[in-house]
């Protein structure tokens, strides 16, 4: 089996194992003729507290937890494959910093479902693949825009028995974390020309200047150099045929200008 069919299944086990609770707890629900509904975020109460914990677990029927199974193994799959290391700790925080903001500024009602991790993680996958500039990542921005750009008009109050606040507020977890490890897991690859480029643009420091620019032994505030080399020995003339090379500072630049 090859390294990458392994990470595949690898990615594809975290959220498989997620939805694979999600199921379990609605069918015990099912079975027991159980509501679990209460167990949701009620914001501001102190009962509501539970259910940061808990409202990702919850559903309210079949249809719900259905809407959100696929979006759960795709974009599960696609954090734990692109960003292994930081897959567990955007879910768990994610999880956490969705469900506080939603018990301190959602309406007053009960709050269930997994659409806050799933904004979450879409939110993470589009914002991170953006601002590293990777070029798979940035495809992978563009497969989330292009599958799940809808999901936007989710964080707007168009339908009353839907949590947007949960939406909006997983959005935005996902986004801060995408900025907040930005600087963590897979990066773009930076080549030696724009290494050099980055030097050439470097601002002029005059207290410090580049060996290349410092004053001559006559004062100069340039080098002077004589190519090709010569011995002594060879006559003035050939050494008045040389080819002269001559670099001048540029001020407020630390570029050469060359003149030959």
């Amino acid at each position: 089996m090859s390294t990458e069919v392994k990470k595949s299944i690898s990615a594809f086990l975290y959220p498989a194992i997620y939805v694979s609770v999600l199921w379990l707890i609605q069918i015990f629900q099912t079975f027991l003729d159980l509501d679990f509904r209460n167990m949701g975020v009620y914001p501001l109460t102190f009962s509501g507290l539970q259910g940061i914990i808990f409202s990702p677990l919850i559903h309210s029927g079949y249809d719900h937890l259905i809407s959100n199974t696929f979006p759960l193994l795709v974009l599960g799959t696609a954090l734990f494959y692109f960003y292994r290391e930081l897959g567990l700790r955007i879910t768990l925080f994610s999880w956490l910093i969705s469900g506080i903001w939603v018990w301190v500024f959602a309406r007053p009602a009960y709050h269930i479902g997994a659409s806050g991790i799933i904004y979450a993680w879409a939110a993470f996958l589009f914002v991170s693949g953006v601002i590293r500039r990777h070029p798979r990542l940035m495809a992978l921005s563009l497969l989330v825009a292009f599958l799940y750009g809808s999901m936007v008009w989710g964080i707007f109050p168009l339908r009353e028995r839907v949590s947007w606040e949960g939406h909006l507020m997983g959005m935005l977890s996902g986004i801060i974390l995408a900025l907040f490890y930005r600087e963590t897991g897979p990066q773009r690859k930076v080549y030696s020309w724009e290494l050099e480029n980055e030097e050439d643009d470097e601002e002029y420091d005059p207290d410090n200047p580049p060996y290349w620019m410092k004053p001559t032994a006559s004062g100069q505030g340039h080098l002077t150099g004589k190519y090709p080399d010569t011995s002594k020995s060879k006559s003035s003339k050939t050494e008045d045929n040389q080819l002269r090379v001559r670099y001048h500072i540029t001020p407020g630049k630390g570029k050469r200008d060359k003149e030959v």
